[in-house]
């Protein structure tokens, strides 16, 4: 924190009546005490307190020391710590060494260390808040050209979900018992589905069967070389899932509330894509105007059905993890959101934090934590697109792998299911066969019809390769695609 300590922590401030920070300190000696007489009470406490949770900074050096003495398997009391705080100036204050004694022979036993630690840690977060208050009131304040008030606010928010995050208290040990109910919920709901279908629709019934949806908490990477349709699969996602939402009220399973952050396209240039997969019109033909009238009388009845759709757009460039999480969670606040999608992963920032700075993997690694992070925060499946390396260019077989995923392992490492997006026909459609020096046209013509065979039978099919599933099989989809009106759809449901 940032803020002024001399102004907040009590002491003089010009022309107003200062104010103490929250603080118990006799919570924290009753504490304190409580584990000097007898160790076991920190294994109560331990997963929830730090050092810097006490507001004294006495009490936080001593906590501190029981810690790490009782880590080495030693005892911590009065006797065992007095070697340690003989000459210690912090201690000085509140009467040296023989503190410890005090703390020891006059604790309470009957109270109940759980209830101390808890008035000692909300205590702490009031007290943070009391600082990120005054950080935003100075800010504020402090007015500056390269820095717009969306920057202070969005800021605020920061800080206050990193907060809200530290003060989840952790979740601890859960019952075999309890877990397994919940398994049992989930098949349940799997069971009595028609499509055996458990998570979020993706539209596509091959790939819905072989992922059993997109599933809350799960981080999804959907990565392509150029050109391969990565967008218009994520795009037909999102509308699809967000249709379903609407088509069905009574079901909500289903479908989802999608938030869509876009970094390379904008906003209209995605409701264009729309527009052209729901009105079966080139999206080509849209921007040029050339369209004729029963095609525009198409094109008007799709839009007004888009303006019922829950799919929300954001397409600031540049933003960083920590932006991100902060629009996804105000979006879930305000709107819903039951399915996250980012277009693309590196176009991401970091937090910019010195280590890594400067270093792409390091600042990767981060992001995709960042993404894992808040699927389980939100509780919603999170698709993240990806590049690919160009050494997929550099073999004959041009299908991807996972040792394909662009600049970091951890996007692997970090994700529940990784899929590839592989066309066969775009490779083809680049490799027109060329009548070699000396070759005779029976000979060209072969080869020309042989590749024209490959050609037709390749035509606006797509593979989805899902080389990774946590909790499912690995294998490829096909899907038909078509590129005129960027729509990808079940094979056995061609559009022509």
């Amino acid at each position: 924190m940032t803020a002024d300590l001399s102004i907040v922590r009590g002491e003089e401030d010009e022309g107003a009546a200062a104010r103490e920070l929250p603080r118990n300190i006799e919570a924290e000696q009753g504490l304190l005490g409580m584990i000097l007489v007898d160790n076991r009470h920190l294994e109560r406490v331990e997963g929830r307190l730090k050092p810097d949770h006490f507001f004294e900074p006495a009490h936080q050096r001593i906590y501190d020391a029981i810690v790490k003495v009782i880590e080495r398997g030693q005892t911590a009391n009065a006797i065992t710590l007095k070697g340690y705080f003989e000459k210690d100036d912090e201690l000085a204050p509140v009467g040296g060494a023989k503190y410890l004694e005090e703390l020891q022979t006059e604790t309470p036993l009957l109270n109940d260390a759980n209830d101390y630690a808890q008035t000692i840690y909300d205590l702490f977060l009031r007290r943070e808040l009391v600082l990120i208050g005054h950080d935003v009131v100075t800010d504020a304040y402090d007015q500056k050209v390269d820095r717009a008030a969306e920057e202070a606010i969005e800021t605020a928010e920061q800080k206050l979900f990193t907060l809200a995050e530290s003060g989840q208290m952790q979740r601890g040990f859960i019952t075999l018992r309890d877990s397994v109910l919940t398994a049992i919920e989930i098949a349940e709901k799997a069971y009595h589905s028609d499509s055996h279908v458990t998570g979020v629709t993706t539209g596509l019934g091959d790939l819905d069967q072989k992922l059993g949806g997109l599933h809350d908490s799960d981080l999804l990477i959907l990565a392509a070389r150029p050109s391969m349709g990565k967008t218009s699969l994520a795009v037909n996602i999102a509308f699809n899932a967000a249709k379903a939402f609407v088509d069905d009220p009574s079901d909500k399973t289903s479908g989802a509330r999608v938030g869509f952050f876009s970094l390379e396209m904008s906003a209209d240039q995605l409701a264009t894509r729309i527009l052209a997969e729901q009105s079966g019109i080139s999206g080509d033909a849209i921007r040029k105007g050339q369209i004729k009238q029963d095609e525009f009388r198409r094109f008007v009845e799709a839009s007004q059905q888009l303006t019922q759709v829950p799919l929300y757009i954001d397409d600031t460039p540049a933003l960083t993890i920590g932006a991100l999480r902060t629009r996804a969670r105000r979006l879930k606040r305000d709107k819903g959101l039951d399915l996250l999608i980012v277009d693309y992963l590196q176009l991401l920032q970091g937090s910019g934090s010195r280590q890594s700075e400067g270093n792409r993997v390091l600042e990767i690694s981060e992001i995709t934590r960042g993404l894992k992070a808040i699927a389980k925060e939100l509780n919603i499946p999170v698709i993240a697109l990806s590049q690919l390396s160009r050494a997929v260019e550099q073999r004959e077989d041009k299908r991807p792998q996972l040792a394909d995923l662009r600049e970091s392992g951890s996007i692997e490492q970090d994700s529940d299911v990784v899929m590839f997006i592989y066309r066969q026909e775009y490779y083809l459609s680049r490799e027109e066969p060329q009548r070699k020096p000396g070759e005779d046209d029976s000979k060209f013509n072969d080869r020309y019809a042989q590749w024209q065979g490959l050609l037709g039978e390749n035509a606006n099919t797509a593979d989805v390769i899902v080389a990774k599933q946590r909790h499912g099989t690995i294998g490829t989809v096909k899907l038909f695609f078509d590129a005129n009106i960027t729509r990808f759809s079940d094979l056995d449901q061609r559009h022509g």
